[in-house]
């Protein structure tokens, strides 16, 4: 990705460094490593969902961790710029899109955090991956999973990065939209199989909207560089269900999916990018995901 306009975000907030001691509890009985392992390369929407009930949430809604706006000092310092540029650019491109539909968007916050963090969803270790938290509207990601995303799941560069946070606001823009609260009521009324479809649905939307995002930044923040959108398509294709299921498992089961497939992932990505427009991410009304 070359950059054409270079303004950074102030909504980056630092928190590393002052983490939770210890680990966090994990409800409804543990869960098995070989699943934690699986679940922990998930982008997740809430860290509740991903991980069963991580420090049981609303009781800790209350809590804020001590954050300061990120610097672009110390040994990831270009990571924490190139962080606050991407967020920069979903921000004017969300805006603007916003108010074409005669509303005002709301920025969400990032948060950087290191080993474990205490959001408005409950407590998250680094395992969780990057998540939003619709609790605080909030995005929280450990720059660790970066070297992750590249060295364990073969899904490296800058747009790879790029659209691991756009997924992420994707979800916030989500929550603006009041599709969120629609989804969590429905999800709490279905069964298992039919709660995961849900979210399976909510993860694809993410996914065009982070396509979507990309399509309106390079006209006017970045440049697209050959192999760019590879990179993204193959950041999409490293965390599909059935292929963390094939790693962790051997086997794969799609009633359990729950942010879909890789093909469906690269699909809906591709949607997004390719078409530029919010309309064409409807998961929920389309015949096939």
């Amino acid at each position: 990705m070359r950059w054409i306009s270079g303004r950074e975000s102030d909504n980056v907030e630092d928190a590393r460094g002052g983490g939770i001691g210890g680990p966090a509890m994990i409800g409804g009985g543990g869960i098995g490593i070989a699943v934690l392992a699986l679940v922990a390369m998930f982008f997740g929407l809430d860290p509740r969902v991903v991980l069963n009930g991580v420090g049981g949430g609303g009781q800790d809604a209350g809590y804020q961790q001590s954050a300061q706006p990120a610097q672009d000092t110390g040994p990831q310092g270009e990571q924490v710029q190139f962080v606050r540029r991407v967020v920069a650019s979903t921000e004017d491109v969300w805006t603007a899109m916003f108010r074409q539909m005669n509303a005002r968007y709301d920025p969400p916050k990032l948060v950087l955090f290191s080993g474990a963090v205490q959001s408005a969803c409950g407590t998250a270790q680094s395992a969780t991956g990057p998540f939003y938290c619709p609790g605080d509207q909030k995005v929280y990601i450990d720059l660790s999973f970066f070297d992750e995303l590249s060295r364990r799941f073969g899904a490296p560069g800058d747009f790879a990065r790029a659209y691991v946070i756009a997924h992420e606001v994707g979800h916030h823009v989500q929550d603006e939209l009041g599709i969120t609260r629609k989804v969590e009521s429905a999800r709490r009324q279905a069964g298992q199989e039919q709660a995961n479809q849900l979210s399976v649905m909510v993860e694809l939307q993410a996914d065009c909207l982070a396509g979507v995002w990309a399509n309106h930044g390079n006209r006017n923040q970045f440049a697209f560089e050959p192999g760019d959108v590879q990179e993204g398509i193959q950041a999409a294709t490293a965390v599909g269900d059935d292929r963390l299921q094939k790693q962790a498992r051997g086997y794969v089961v799609p009633d359990s999916f729950t942010h879909g497939s890789s093909a469906q992932r690269v699909r809906w990505f591709r949607r997004g990018i390719e078409s530029g427009d919010i309309g064409q991410c409807n998961t929920f009304g389309a015949p096939q995901l």
